[in-house]
């Protein structure tokens, strides 16, 4: 198992600068880094390979990032440029060293619409579409696509873990997993735990994201179920802090983070980290 953050907690967009970082993420003890790719133009893919391994650091995950213009039920300008930039990521990847794109590739962030049943059955069957096309380009290059479902003031679309393998079983494409984060969990699940042995061998990543947003164990999660649902699944992928602060502004606003959740930022992870080793391990 490998522990790693999300550069969301830090900087956006993260560009080629942004890699100043790593120093501490490596000396906190991070095994890897999610890196958050608004716009493919915004790095130089080798040079972040580079600095990865010059600090002892693997790129975990690339976070796909889903704004209006990219939605795969939107309009066809929408699908198209979301197709094109998942394109992007699954190519990079290769280049950053990791095997997984993940996000709510299904939808732009914060489309949340209470359509009528036949719509959203018209939708579900052009992100389905969608999906085996860009799974079968991730399949061709031994990559990943892990779904993630969001909770419900997020999106509309897909909420929890029986919605996101109905979608990989009609997909039905080895390239396409889930990615379960206990904060989206902790508000769509009866019981986080059992959801995560529900999904079984479709859970290809996971975040550890605190029931705030804050630090991960200084919540409410049920740590102890998760940690046990992960090893009943002989889980042995990434483990990523996934929190956000009022920090770095667009985010605080897309996550709807209004207040400060933690004294210094800086603990969400460093504490978060040796909560998660001592929890999960």
């Amino acid at each position: 198992m490998k522990f790693g953050i999300n550069t969301f907690l830090f900087t956006s967009p993260f560009t080629n600068a942004s890699v100043r970082l790593f120093p501490k993420f490596k000396a906190w003890g991070f095994d890897g880094v999610e890196i958050a790719v608004e716009n493919p133009a915004d790095i130089d893919a080798a040079f972040v390979r580079a600095q990865l391994d010059r600090h002892g650091l693997v790129c975990t995950s690339i976070c796909g990032c889903f704004p209006a213009s990219r939605d795969l039920r939107g309009t066809k300008t929408q699908q198209r440029a979301s197709m094109t930039y998942l394109e992007k990521l699954v190519d990079m990847a290769d280049i950053l060293g990791t095997d997984i794109v993940m996000g709510p590739v299904y939808s732009a962030v914060g489309r949340a619409e209470a359509v009528p049943a036949p719509e959203y059955k018209r939708q579900w069957q052009t992100v389905r579409g969608h999906l085996k096309t860009i799974c079968a380009y991730a399949e061709a290059r031994k990559k990943i696509i892990c779904l993630e479902p969001l909770n419900r003031f997020e999106t509309d679309f897909i909420n929890t873990v029986e919605q996101g393998m109905q979608m990989i079983s009609e997909v039905n494409s080895p390239a396409l997993k889930l990615l379960l984060d206990t904060f989206h969990m902790n508000i769509e699940e009866k019981n986080p735990a059992e959801a995560i042995r529900r999904a079984g061998k479709c859970v290809g990543h996971f975040h550890a994201s605190a029931s705030d947003r804050g630090t991960p164990g200084n919540d409410n999660v049920d740590w102890r179920g998760v940690a046990q649902a992960l090893r009943d699944l002989k889980y042995d992928g990434a483990v990523v802090i996934e929190s956000f602060t009022q920090d770095v502004k667009v985010i605080a606003r897309a996550a709807a983070i209004w207040r400060k959740i933690e004294p210094r930022r800086d603990d969400i992870a460093s504490e978060g980290l040796k909560f998660l080793k001592k929890t999960l391990k």
